[in-house]
């Protein structure tokens, strides 16, 4: 479905851009003789603002208000690098055209539609820092950029060479077809446009359990507790491994100033990990295996008062498998369920996860705790 939308609204966009190139150039006849620079800022610029708004409504579909607002600062993206970039490449292909050159028309044409894939991608890549709080990340939005860019880039080509293949097999058929060649091919370009970014621009934070449950703050324990936990080195709070490829998607100033209100058992757990606090949403790593349980050397998630090893979450590019462990699926429960046996689970988007604790006051272990699984539509400005 996602891939459906995209290439939609590619080719949606890609024609509406050359209606547009048209209607202006019927209006101004003296822009005839160099229609291409007419025609290229258009497509580009529509082919830019509508796979940009694509992207902002498929990724958060049930916030359009807030859509609408991060709308507004990337269309003015979009828009600038479509119309300054797609001229560019107008004029060029007008400069290139000139007999005095020589050079092949094909290859041309093939150039000019590299072009408006850089304008494209670049719209896409760089107003992405205004729709998503990922992009704060330097490296993230770097590559994001150079995804986009590379993406367009080549799927443009690849546009322009079946256009070319497709418009030599038009030149010996009717005259009828020739006039429905540049809209085709605008189509050609806008589908590939709309695979490509339908595959490059996987929504952020694919996979991320959300804390609920069983995570809410903890106000400081005794001083005998602390003491225990101290002499024992024993983490009574949630947390996950800080040397684990997991981190937080997000962590409000309230989860900050908890820190200071914690007890010894808290400052204790820092030490080897972060703190789980309701509300927080854990990013998954791309790929790999993500360990859950309460043993002493910290899992990847630690759950105190679970047992040693609960399970293990295996992460694969496009689905996640729960993987309880012999000895503890009966404390496991998957959407109000408890497990029957140990056998592995694929996640589904909002599957709740939950995990029983064991008896164990010393740890002042929780007595449940409750996880909801994301695999799509997760982003933290949304």
């Amino acid at each position: 479905m996602r891939t459906y939308f995209y290439c939609l609204a590619a080719i949606c966009s890609a024609l509406i851009g050359w209606n547009i190139g048209q209607v202006v150039l019927s209006d101004l006849d003296q822009l005839t003789t160099i229609p291409e620079v007419v025609l290229f800022p258009c497509l580009a610029a529509s082919l830019a603002v509508g796979i940009v708004t694509n992207e902002i409504f498929i990724s958060n579909p049930t916030r359009p208000k807030l859509n609408l607002r991060i709308l507004k600062g990337c269309i003015l993206i979009a828009l600038g690098l479509g119309l300054g970039i797609g001229l560019i490449a107008g004029g060029l292909v007008q400069i290139l055209f000139n007999p005095s050159f020589d050079i092949s028309s094909t290859i041309i044409r093939v150039l000019g539609w590299l072009v408006i894939g850089i304008a494209v991608g670049l719209a896409e890549g760089i107003s992405w820092r205004w729709r998503s709080v990922e992009a704060g990340n330097r490296s993230r939005f770097r590559k994001r950029v150079i995804t986009s860019l590379l993406g367009a880039s080549i799927a443009s080509i690849l546009a322009a060479l079946l256009f070319e293949g497709l418009r030599s097999q038009i030149g010996e058929m009717s005259n009828w077809m020739k006039d429905i060649e540049d809209p085709v091919g605008f189509s050609i370009l806008g589908l590939l446009l709309g695979l490509t970014f339908s595959q490059t621009n996987s929504p952020s934070y694919l996979a991320a359990l959300r804390a609920g449950g069983g995570f809410e703050r903890r106000k400081a324990a005794n001083s005998v507790d602390a003491k225990w936990a101290r002499e024992n080195s024993v983490i009574v709070y949630p947390c996950i491994k800080r040397t684990s490829k997991l981190e937080f998607v997000s962590r409000g100033k309230d989860a900050v100033q908890s820190r200071d209100e914690v007890s010894i058992q808290t400052r204790l757990s820092e030490e080897k990990g972060d703190l789980i606090e309701e509300g927080l949403s854990i990013q998954l790593p791309n790929s790999g295996t993500i360990k859950i349980g309460s043993a002493p050397m910290i899992p990847d998630i630690h759950l105190p008062g679970v047992p040693l090893h609960a399970a293990d979450v295996e992460i694969y590019p496009r689905h996640v498998i729960l993987d309880p462990t012999p000895r503890a699926y009966r404390t496991i429960e998957v959407n109000g369920y408890f497990l029957k046996s140990e056998e592995r689970i694929k996640l589904k988007h909002n599957s709740v996860i939950t995990f029983h604790t064991t008896d164990n006051k010393k740890t002042h272990a929780k007595k449940l705790y409750r996880m909801v699984y994301y695999n799509r539509f997760l982003d933290p400005q949304s």
